[in-house]
């Protein structure tokens, strides 16, 4: 029999003051140290030239998330239900979180390994580089902080590290792309034809290139929902089976869980490329980069929601190892990732990160045994990183007056004029806003009638600060286009020309969905033709930019929303879709009332209100089947 990869993580290297294990960076840090950084791109580049077939070769680990739907390390040697998801990862279900947990461990162990040999030969600061090896960990990207990643990422063929005589050179940079050696045949096209990873590649054709400027674009497009999104998710959301995964269910608290927020990475980084494709996604490198800041999300969300885990669900699709609508909960084993010789992971096992050799820099300093401490420092910290308020800007509104200073983060949900994203230009001038505002919509076919809202008053309170919250909610069967796609929102017209819809400057946020692209060689994706999944776009800040609106309350917003609330679907590679082709769509409307009592770290929802009639009768909408 033979010996198992065993999972360990990283191990060794010096923790910063008051850190349990050696910090994960954000990526924008991270390439700044260059000891570090200098060893993890030639870590990165030794694991890619390693033979495909080897167990910790680049190729091997990113194969463990789908295609080639081969056995890891001997953990199944044939799937055990043949309808079922034949690769290894739980999308879809409670395990979602916590698999990847181990997943990113074994991918950051097999860096470090190769990072401590090639440390070994520095005949220059040897010692340096050899204590950067012990305390190298994978680096994150917050997307949802800064939607781009840095050049060193997405667009520099070469990359300047320190080489063991002491020199700075010029390397190639595998943090660009993965070259295949070789295409695996069980690539279905296009990704039989590409000889390497490609992001919003520029066509389909065997000599396509990554599209730079194309996912540049998009992704700064995104910032301002991903921002509240993960804002939502970390703040609303408190029940386990809401937080971990996409299908419907999410606790009252009309916001995304974080498998759903992860699927918009991938969709908006992949476009027509890997990424967006579960099957071959994992291919690549800002795959881990992206599961990192998951993993993240998981560890900050669970010092919010102290004691709160894996609660048993179903499998629905199952996977190489599970069966799929077997139950699955805390104990099951997370395969393929060997803890012992005979023995797998389990999510109990990875309650927190200190098991696998590493934290985040949000935890440093903390008393972990606290853990009403530790909830308290970083509620402060996710205020400050992703809250509504978190971006500088000059509020101008009468309403923040009657807002409690100590809560600063309200006032960009009452503020007329919202925060503009790093990547939107400054808004136009109030006046300018009005007259295009009463202005004809090209993109109705029917005239357009301006409601009246000049009798609005500015803000309505009756001795309790509050605020209405405004989400639509999408619900969608998953496999109805035949691969990823989005369902996008605007208020106010639609471009024509479908290129421009993720840049209108009346596009106010999308739900995205990261399925096979080739649905009809999936097994899975032929047995479950009728899941559904589920996700949430924040309205408040398009309603306060676009409305010309001074208030928020139901009876202002409603009729402004069925005027003017559009939806569009699109595939992950720009393609429009009838809306006719997809009737399992519901685009559906709640607001949700939020006091912020001057005790509490953040808002307190009260019950959400359906306003459905807000996109009834209207294709997709709310009960149009």
């Amino acid at each position: 029999m033979s010996s198992k990869y065993i999972i360990t993580g990283a191990k060794g290297g010096t923790p910063p003051p008051g850190a349990p294990a050696p910090n994960r960076m954000e990526i924008h840090d991270f390439v700044k140290v260059a000891d570090q950084f200098s060893l993890y791109i030639q870590a990165l580049q030794q694991i890619y030239n390693q033979n495909q077939g080897d167990v910790a070769s680049f190729f091997s680990i990113g194969g463990i998330h789908g295609l080639p739907y081969q056995e890891w390390d001997g953990s199944g040697t044939k799937p055990v239900d043949p309808s079922g998801w034949e690769g290894y990862c739980t999308h879809g279900n409670v395990l979602f979180p916590t698999w990847h947990r181990p997943y990113v461990g074994l991918y950051e162990q097999a860096l470090q390994t190769a990072a401590i040999a090639i440390a070994a030969t520095y005949t220059v600061d040897a010692a340096r580089f050899q204590q950067a090896a012990l305390v190298l960990r994978q680096p994150y990207w917050d997307w949802a902080s800064n939607s781009v990643p840095p050049p060193e990422v997405i667009s520099l063929d070469k990359v300047s590290i320190i080489a063991a005589n002491g020199q700075t050179v010029q390397v190639a940079n595998p943090l660009r792309r993965y070259t295949f050696h070789p295409i695996d045949p069980s690539f279905p096209s296009p990704y039989s034809s590409w000889k390497t990873t490609l992001r919003q590649p520029d066509t389909t054709a065997p000599n396509a290139t990554d599209d730079v400027t194309m996912l540049t674009r998009v992704l700064q497009s995104v910032q301002s929902q991903l921002k509240s999104k993960t804002y939502n998710l970390l703040t609303r959301v408190t029940t386990w089976p809401a937080f971990s995964n996409h299908t419907p269910g999410d606790g009252g608290s009309t916001s995304n869980s974080l498998e759903a927020i992860h699927d918009g990475i991938h969709v908006d980084v992949g476009g027509n490329g890997q990424m967006s494709d579960p099957s071959v996604a994992g291919f690549d490198p800002i795959f881990f980069l992206h599961h990192t800041n998951v993993d993240r999300m998981l560890s900050l969300w669970s010092a919010l929601n102290p004691g709160v885990w894996v609660t048993p669900g179903v499998a629905t699709g199952g996977t190489w190892t599970i069966n799929q609508n077997s139950t699955v909960d805390k104990n099951s084993n997370l395969t393929p990732f060997w803890n012992t010789q005979n023995s797998y992971w389990e999510s109990s096992e990875v309650t927190t990160t200190t098991p696998l050799g590493y934290t985040y820099p949000e935890f440093n300093g903390l008393d972990l045994s606290n853990p009403t401490a530790v909830r308290t420092a970083i509620a402060q910290k996710v205020n400050q990183l992703y809250g509504p308020n978190s971006t500088s800007k000059s509020i101008q509104s009468k309403a923040a007056s009657v807002v409690p200073q100590t809560v600063p983060h309200i006032q960009a949900n009452l503020a007329h004029v919202p925060a503009p994203a790093a990547h939107n230009p400054a808004p136009a001038p109030a006046a300018a806003v009005s007259a295009a505002h009463n202005n004809p919509n090209p993109g109705h076919s029917a005239p357009h009638t301006e409601p009246d809202f000049s009798h609005v008053p500015m803000h309505q309170t009756s001795g309790e600060h509050k605020v209405w919250e405004w989400t639509a909610r999408i619900q969608i069967k998953k496999y109805e286009v035949g691969g990823s796609f989005m369902v996008l929102l605007f208020l106010g017209s639609v471009p024509d020309d479908p290129k421009e819809w993720r840049f209108s400057p009346n596009f106010v946020g999308a739900h995205h969905v990261f399925a096979n692209s080739v649905p009809d060689r999936c097994a899975n994706c032929r047995a479950h033709r009728d899941a559904v999944v589920e996700g949430f776009v924040h309205l408040n800040e398009g309603i306060n930019e676009h409305s010309g609106l001074h208030s928020l309350e139901p009876d202002v917003v409603v009729p402004y929303l069925k005027h003017d609330l559009h939806w569009r679907v699109q595939k992950a590679g720009g393609e429009p879709v009838n809306l006719t082709d997809v009737p399992s769509l519901e685009v559906a409307v709640f607001a949700t009332p939020l006091t912020f009592p001057p005790d509490s770290d953040f808002p307190v929802p009260g019950e959400r209100q359906q306003h459905h009639d807000i996109t009834r009768g209207r294709q997709g909408g709310a009960d149009a089947a």
